[in-house]
């Protein structure tokens, strides 16, 4: 109480900016590791901190000591396990880019949905069998392992040439996470579920089959009639329409942004996908 008492209103404005700018600092870092790997980590260490606060409460000796022993090498340890996640907010920082996010993820998530559209527009057109997997909160490492790395950025051409025919990636899936192809040729779970339509082969099954098992979201081409398909949630909607597509994608994937900027960027990619295919 006397801290306060004594405090005059300099004080009270210091302080006041040194929340705001620290709760700032830790919303962003929040957002550059939402999605990641890290956050599954930070959950993990959470529950170390728990454990922590629990024997020190009960003077539990043995697992305190243990916890402390843990804690003082555990600062060298976080910078080895977030390494890619530390690197990645220092480039940020470098180009400007950590405080800018929002924009930066807007821009470059429709600029993505118009060269996934175009590569859809090209493979339907041609019936050329298909299959593209967006990783959402749900890990879904075990299935990309599964694959060839690729992890490059998303462009028409790259996923026009993975699914061409006879080549050695066009066997499987492609997942994307995050901005990234991550890798091509990956085997995913097939439904079994029992209500699904005898007509789907297995590309759609393997969609329908990984959006069961966690959020995951898959478009499908079909080779036998060219139809695009997306399965979210164990549920597929068969021959969506482009503009459809489009929406639901924003929906499911896209940044946060007010509805006037989605819209916005919406009709911008739509555009672009109709110029581009």
């Amino acid at each position: 109480m006397d801290y306060f008492a004594n405090m005059s209103w300099q004080d009270w404005i210091k302080d006041i900016i040194d929340i705001l700018i620290v709760t700032y600092i830790i919303y962003h870092l929040i957002l550059l590791v939402r999605g990641t790997r890290a956050i599954q980590l930070l959950k993990g260490l959470l529950v170390l901190v728990l454990i922590w606060a629990v024997s020190t409460w009960f003077d539990l000796y043995t697992l305190k000591w243990l916890m402390n022993q843990m804690f003082t090498f555990g600062v060298v340890a976080i910078f080895i396990i977030f390494q890619p996640e530390l690197r990645r907010a220092l480039e940020q920082l470098g180009r400007g880019k950590l405080f800018n996010r929002g924009i930066a993820d807007e821009e470059e998530f429709a600029r993505e949905i118009g060269e996934i559209i175009k590569a859809l527009n090209y493979l339907s057109r041609r019936k050329i069998g298909a299959l593209i997997v967006f990783e959402r909160n749900t890990g879904i490492n075990e299935y990309t392992e599964s694959g060839i790395p690729i992890q490059s950025v998303i462009t028409s051409q790259l996923l026009i040439n993975i699914f061409i025919p006879n080549t050695p990636l066009h066997d499987g899936a492609v997942i994307i996470q995050g901005h990234k192809i991550t890798a091509a040729a990956c085997y995913l779970p097939l439904s079994e579920n029992p209500f699904i339509s005898k007509e789907l082969g297995t590309r759609h099954r393997a969609a329908i089959g990984i959006s069961e098992v966690g959020d995951a979201v898959s478009i499908v081409v079909s080779e036998e009639t060219g139809q695009i398909s997306l399965a979210i949630d164990g549920q597929v909607v068969r021959d969506i329409k482009e503009e459809s597509l489009i929406s639901k994608l924003y929906e499911e994937l896209g940044p946060d942004s007010s509805p006037n900027e989605k819209r916005k960027s919406f009709w911008r990619t739509k555009e672009a996908g109709k110029k581009n295919g």
